[in-house]
């Protein structure tokens, strides 16, 4: 399965110039974690909600402050054609959260954490459909029997 099956579309993205108090209310309205800071069509960077506590209001910026201030410019990116095993072993690798998702250089969403444990969920309830099917349809306890355990 590819990353672009599973990614979330499409991503949240603002320019360096916006304001820290603007990347706030995005992240409530849109209900995200992150933003990614693009120019030119180019991805420059990514701030997530920590970054505003913690660099943001826990370092006394200002809300008129640009988002410039507080995002993490090396972003770890993966590719939209890339198979979801890549974006396993990069979340595994480097320990973020959020992977903005690329094609030909172009931002075009965003994998998360939470995308792979609905693909996981997904995948076991496909695995465990017919079984759990299979278990409904039997009798409870064994055939011919009074279900308690030891009876005939």
């Amino acid at each position: 399965m590819k990353v672009s099956e599973v990614m979330t579309v499409p991503p949240v993205c603002v320019a360096l110039r916006v304001s820290l108090g603007e990347v706030t209310r995005l992240m409530a309205e849109c209900a995200v974690g992150s933003v990614l800071v693009v120019e030119d069509g180019t991805l420059r960077g990514i701030v997530t909600d920590r970054d505003l506590a913690v660099r943001g209001m826990g370092g006394g910026l200002d809300p008129k402050d640009s988002v410039a201030a507080v995002m993490s410019p090396r972003v770890v990116t993966v590719e939209a054609t890339d198979e979801l095993e890549v974006a396993y072993r990069t979340f595994r690798r480097t320990g973020v959260r959020r992977l903005p998702v690329l094609d030909a250089g172009r931002v075009v969403g965003v994998l998360t954490i939470d995308d792979l444990l609905l693909d996981v969920f997904r995948r076991l309830a496909d695995l465990l459909g017919p079984v759990a099917w299979s278990v409904l349809q039997e009798p409870p306890g064994p055939p011919g029997g009074t279900g308690a355990p030891g009876e005939p």
